[in-house]
């Protein structure tokens, strides 16, 4: 029988429906903050697995170098196109350089590298993790006294936030390297005054909320791809529906988490 009411005509009543969404949200929430705590304890409390640890290392940040420098190397080149444009309504076009550095190294640099990895490393992880559980692989370590938790999750978790700061800097340089290709060989500037108005602008704090942003945004990643594969269920269907939920679920913290982190920037003057 459904949970949903109906009128007398059969027709469901809206407000159950609303009613009900609520609800699942609430404890959707309330499961994925308790499974974070785990994690969050595992990983930071002995025992640690150094290999594992290094090995996720490697797929989630060295592999993920090829999309996140391209990705860099074009949104820096759009970035400094459109400010160009805008700015030369106004005799602003020597701005490009402060504006394609400022935006980058705050905003676009974290918030594309995130993106690209909640893509490429939250889906990989959810479907790895996935298939293990709906093989049960997972009930086997757990059989073996071995926590999921501290063997499969606190690794993953360790190393996205390890590895999203770094290809953040690296994002961060190819975007500004991206802008000056376009702005020295497309619109005319001199390559010495754009690089010195760069390095004259850009501050330490314009770097380090980039940087601070990109650990949350590995942290959020790597739990939502650990979270939904834990939970998957049977099949090629649970496990691809898994992906697919940790990828978006993934997308959309990192915007939400950008924003708020955005904004205590701003207030503590940051």
């Amino acid at each position: 029988m459904s949970n949903v009411s109906t009128n007398k005509r059969g027709i469901p009543n809206p407000l159950a429906w609303i009613g009900a969404a609520a609800l699942g949200l609430f404890a959707e929430v309330g499961h994925l903050t308790v499974f974070a705590a785990k994690v969050k304890a595992a990983a930071f409390t002995p025992r640690w697995y150094p290999a594992e640890i290094l090995k996720q290392i490697i797929r989630i940040g060295f592999y993920s170098l090829p999309v996140v420098g391209l990705s860099a190397v074009f949104i820096g080149a759009a970035l400094a196109l459109n400010i160009y444009e805008g700015g030369s309504r106004y005799g602003a076009e020597q701005f490009v350089p402060n504006i394609v550095v400022l935006g980058i190294t705050r905003e676009l640099g974290a918030v594309i590298t995130g993106l690209m990895l909640a893509g490429r490393v939250s889906a990989g992880i959810s479907a790895e993790i996935g298939a293990m559980r709906v093989t049960e692989q997972i009930d086997a370590l757990e059989t073996l006294s071995a926590s999921p938790y501290r063997y499969l999750y606190a690794p993953r978790f360790l190393a996205a936030i390890i590895s999203l700061p770094l290809l953040v800097l690296l994002a961060d340089i190819i975007g500004v390297m991206g802008g000056w290709l376009v702005s020295v060989y497309g619109l005319g500037f001199d390559s010495t005054v754009y690089l010195r108005n760069t390095l004259d602008f850009v501050t330490r704090d314009d770097i380090i909320t980039g940087l601070i942003k990109a650990v949350a945004f590995g942290a959020v990643i790597a739990l939502m791809g650990c979270y939904q594969g834990d939970k998957s269920e049977a099949g090629a269907t649970g496990v691809g529906r898994a992906a697919t939920l940790s990828m978006v679920g993934a997308a959309v913290l990192v915007l939400a988490f950008n924003y708020v982190l955005s904004t205590i920037f701003v207030e503590i003057g940051l």
